[in-house]
């Protein structure tokens, strides 16, 4: 009777308590302001990991619930039992089997307490009651101290400000309560109805409460679209997005009307998942088209390999970006040491030319200077003639000078060599023959011709 009293008191209690968390609020988690040009593709992403859908294959063991037992603080826990959703239950210790007692009902009415059926000595310690569930990522742990006592009316609990504290009689039974009534803990089979996705639109100027619905999306695979006929032909999302947890929003073409606030909605009621992210989006103009490819002819298209240039994998829609690929081969290697070697060529030929020219005006100067010198002396060398034949028909004859012969009387016509010796003339030429034309042509009538030796014997003789 002080058994069926203890529990039904610990049921009143448990009935008191609040059955679970409150289902969590729609939040924002991400606002976003994106631009993409009129005409182009236009993907607004929205991702969640949570909320990628799969069937349960293994009998709904994605939910379980363990017990542990740590002996002192900071002490190593050992598990005691856990029991799956399926109604599996496993007791690892087989002094405890038989001992310890989980409800088979516990993933149906969300209690999940232990009874110890008696007591002892060993039993003490910090006790954890530890849900998981594998498919929402979801993990809770309850916290309970147990002490043993010989005195009955120490038995009791009490909080002591972290935890709840059960103080339990030697060889007497012990309930650990552990009572969460979610409805994520409880139902079952109920996740692909409470899974769903949908995306609205809001026009520039309208508020979020009378925004258009685009579209639903059930794990289910149902899907309805909603929204002006204009854009729903050109709104999607991919087919295998519960797969993939991808339900992107991808608009193709995008026009100018289509400017305003988009709000991807993810609801995971199984789950508690309740999230929103807003796209504000801007609708600028189309690129320029890309300037035509130049001539298949023409350096740097890739002629020189053989082939027709193919398309540049590089330039992105929507985006004037233009790469051009310098080819580095062998057959340009040599183009260059071609233009290096020619220019080289060029070089000496121009050397060896103004060589050659340089000579030949200077041994046409040093081949002109004689004939000069003895055009400009003529009356010294008529003079000096003279001199050298009177001498030698003196000495020829052998007789005593008679008279002395007055060499102003023989004086020659000074006209003609003051005339002479005025004409300095500087003249280049070719060859030798041009220049004794030109002096013949210029010089004045050759002087008169004079016989000293015959005046000298007419002189004697008389």
């Amino acid at each position: 009777m002080e058994l069926r009293s203890q529990v039904l008191l610990w049921e009143l209690l448990l009935l008191q308590m609040p059955s679970g968390p409150a289902p969590a609020a729609s939040s924002v988690v991400s606002e976003s302001t994106v631009s993409w040009a009129a005409g182009a593709l236009a993907v607004l992403r929205c991702q969640s990991p949570r909320m990628v859908w799969t069937q349960d294959r293994l009998h709904d063991r994605q939910r379980v619930v363990h017990w542990d037992l740590s002996g002192g603080p900071g002490g190593p826990a050992r598990r005691l039992v856990d029991m799956y959703s399926a109604g599996e239950q496993r007791v690892y210790e087989p002094r405890d089997r038989g001992r310890l007692l989980l409800p088979l009902s516990a993933f149906h009415d969300g209690n999940f307490s232990l009874l110890i059926r008696a007591v002892e000595e060993a039993d003490e310690g910090l006790y954890t009651c530890n849900l998981h569930h594998h498919y929402c990522h979801l993990y809770e742990t309850l916290a309970i101290r147990l002490k043993v006592t010989d005195d009955p009316r120490a038995a009791g609990a009490h909080w002591d400000g972290e935890k709840e504290v059960l103080v339990a009689e030697r060889g007497a039974p012990a309930l650990l309560t552990c009572v969460n009534r979610a409805h994520v803990w409880t139902d079952r089979h109920l996740e692909e109805a409470q899974q769903v996705v949908h995306w609205d639109r809001q026009p520039p100027g309208v508020p979020h409460d009378r925004a258009d619905r685009l579209l639903d999306l059930y794990a289910s695979g149902e899907r309805r679209a909603y929204g002006p006929p204009f854009l729903r032909e050109r709104v999607a999302v991919a087919a295998d997005a519960f797969a993939r947890g991808d339900f992107s929003l991808r608009i193709d073409p995008l026009e100018r009307g289509d400017e305003g606030t988009y709000s991807c909605h993810l609801h995971h009621h199984y789950c508690g998942l309740h999230e929103r992210r807003v796209f504000h989006l801007r609708v600028t103009e189309p690129a320029p088209p890309p300037p035509p490819p130049p001539p298949r002819g023409s350096p740097g298209n890739g002629s020189s390999h053989g082939g027709a240039p193919g398309p540049d994998p590089t330039l992105a829609r929507g985006r004037s970006v233009i790469n051009v690929i310098v080819p580095e081969g062998r057959a340009h290697f040599f183009q260059q040491l071609g233009y290096v070697l020619a220019t080289l060529l060029l070089f000496l030929l121009l050397l060896v030319t103004v060589v050659l020219a340089t000579r030949q005006r200077r041994r046409g100067g040093e081949l002109g200077s004689p004939g000069r010198r003895r055009a400009a002396f003529p009356d010294q060398q008529r003079e000096a003639g003279a001199r050298r034949g009177y001498e030698y028909s003196s000495e020829k004859s052998g007789k005593p000078k008679g008279k002395d012969v007055n060499m102003a009387e023989f004086a020659v016509a000074t006209g003609d060599q003051a005339l002479y010796r005025s004409e300095d003339i500087q003249l280049d030429y070719k060859n030798n023959i041009l220049k004794e034309r030109a002096e013949l042509a210029h010089s004045p009538l050759p002087a008169k011709y004079i016989d000293l030796d015959k005046d000298f014997r007419k002189e004697y003789c008389k």
